[in-house]
């Protein structure tokens, strides 16, 4: 049955589905799986990004050790917010203390720069292990956070505040 011939009955439409089913779950099976990626030291690298904040990442099996800008996480991101949001790529993959990760951080303040480095070791840990995007991407942190601050507008004080208004 073509698309140009239309569908009158209900086993018609089955048949239609069916199609489509099957076309898909062929498509499917032939997709090529995915390759980790690392380098010839065994690790993964990935930028992450979040406001002005560009974190380069790389994640290499480890202890679980963190370096931010050659300082410990607990030094360099001292807040437990902060902390919490580095780990959770690795709670939501299952892997809590099995990688080391090494960040260089630039722009931006800590809250930027925590979700840049969060991005980043993400997108590391589904390019060492392709097993590990599913859960990461249903946990949404493979997408790259796109809220930035709005511009400031001539003729206002601020992006949206207008001056003080005066009657007289």
């Amino acid at each position: 049955m073509t698309m140009a011939e239309e569908i009158k009955t209900l086993e018609e439409l089955n048949t239609v589905a069916e199609g489509v089913v099957a076309d898909v779950a062929e498509a499917v099976e032939t997709a090529i799986p995915r390759e980790p990626v690392r380098d010839e030291l065994g690790r993964s690298y990935a930028t992450g990004k979040r406001k002005d904040a560009v974190a380069r990442v790389w994640i290499k099996p480890g202890s679980g050790k963190v370096v931010v800008n050659g300082k410990d996480m607990n030094a360099y991101f001292a807040r437990p917010v902060l902390q919490m949001i580095l780990r959770q790529p690795f709670q939501v993959a299952g892997v809590v203390d099995q990688f080391d990760v090494m960040a260089s951080v630039k722009g931006g303040g800590l809250s930027g720069q925590a979700g840049a480095v969060k991005h980043g070791i993400s997108k590391a840990l589904q390019l060492y292990d392709p097993a590990m995007r599913g859960a990461l991407k249903a946990a949404g942190f493979l997408t790259r956070d796109s809220r930035v601050v709005e511009r400031k507008k001539f003729g206002r004080r601020k992006a949206r505040r207008s001056f003080q208004f005066s009657k007289r």
